[in-house]
């Protein structure tokens, strides 16, 4: 009787203590995406779907920077590039249950998911990306991210990739004749499919990682596209005609999960914030930059260039804005406020 209640103490004590060090162990680490160790510091996993060179990533480094200096390194950001974690419908999937704490979204594909973001890619309102940049803070602006709360999301900022012109295997465009029936790739959004469908091209959605081989067979005769994304995947090695439209801009959505930021103390949202406004005024001079330097590089590699009189295309850009104007109040404001 006497050994039985000793080897019962001892297998009680033996128990409590692998329980306390597996607690004094746990507490040094961060508990999964977003997660927080007892001395408040957090790793945070960021996605997108572009290249490392891209300047979206090197927005999100960015952040990571000023997220460690501002939070005297309690946070920091583990960066996945090039959809390692996913295409984009399975990163919002990630984002709405807390694995994934922040992405870098294309307005493409966010705009079919929330109608106001199709603003963004009006054809024809501006003439350059620092015009584009400059609605990031507007009021419609403000009202697209936050009507991504009902998705699980809290919509944080936009950042710019260059605005959208168009690369042929075949001749310039200058009038929406130079593209009839030709086969161009779009990104897949209501707003570029109905600009495109006018037009009377054949516009062919694909995921980028489709592109480059599709050019190069002539799957596809040229694509809507624009320069850093040109460059850093290369397909001016299969298309050598570039005409300079500025048709339409390229923003990220910048989200973080609601579940993980809901989760977080004022101090630590208002560090967030803070530190992403400043990576993204950063990212935005830096694209604009990246306009002519990249226009650059793509000469050197022997790319035609060519600027369009975007007159040619008034009466399909005043359809789509009248189109997309009626379905929703912000896009009609959207246009007003950038005219």
């Amino acid at each position: 009787m006497k050994v039985s209640r000793l080897r019962k103490g001892l297998i009680c004590s033996l128990f409590v203590s692998i329980i306390l060090l597996l607690t004094a162990c746990g507490g040094s680490e961060t508990s999964g995406s977003g997660g927080a160790s007892e001395d408040g510091t957090y790793t945070f996993k960021v996605s997108h779907v572009v290249q490392e060179s891209h300047i979206w990533h090197k927005t999100a480094e960015k952040f990571d920077g000023e997220l460690q200096a501002a939070s005297d390194g309690r946070m920091s950001l583990e960066i996945y590039p090039a959809s390692q974690l996913g295409l984009e419908q399975d990163m919002v999937q990630q984002m709405e249950s807390g694995s994934i704490d922040f992405g870098f979204l294309t307005n493409a594909y966010m705009s079919t998911r929330e109608d106001s973001l199709n603003a963004w890619f009006m054809p024809f309102l501006f003439s350059d990306l620092a015009e584009a940049a400059e609605m990031r803070n507007s009021e419609e602006a403000r009202e697209m991210l936050a009507s991504l709360e009902s998705q699980g999301l809290v919509g944080l900022d936009f950042g710019f990739a260059g605005n959208r012109h168009i690369l042929l295997k075949e001749g310039f465009v200058q009038s929406p004749e130079d593209i009839k029936g030709k086969k161009v790739r779009i990104i897949g959004s209501p707003a570029f499919q109905s600009f495109w469908d006018k037009t009377s091209a054949g516009p062919t959605a694909m995921p980028l990682s489709e592109v480059y081989t599709s050019l190069q067979t002539g799957v596809i005769d040229g694509m809507d596209i624009d320069l850093d994304a040109l460059v850093t995947e290369k397909y001016y090695e299969n298309a050598e005609y570039l005409t300079l439209t500025n048709h339409a801009t390229f923003p990220t959505v910048i989200a973080m999960s609601k579940q993980v930021f809901d989760g977080l103390s004022d101090e630590d949202q208002e560090i967030i914030q803070t530190s992403l406004e400043k990576a993204v005024d950063w990212g935005v001079e830096e694209a604009i930059q990246r306009e002519e330097t990249n226009l650059e590089k793509l000469k050197e590699e022997g790319v035609l260039v060519k600027e369009l009189d975007g007159s040619a295309f008034e009466d399909v850009s005043n359809e789509v804005r009248d189109e997309f104007s009626a379905e929703s109040e912000i896009i009609k404001n959207f246009i007003e406020t950038a005219e």
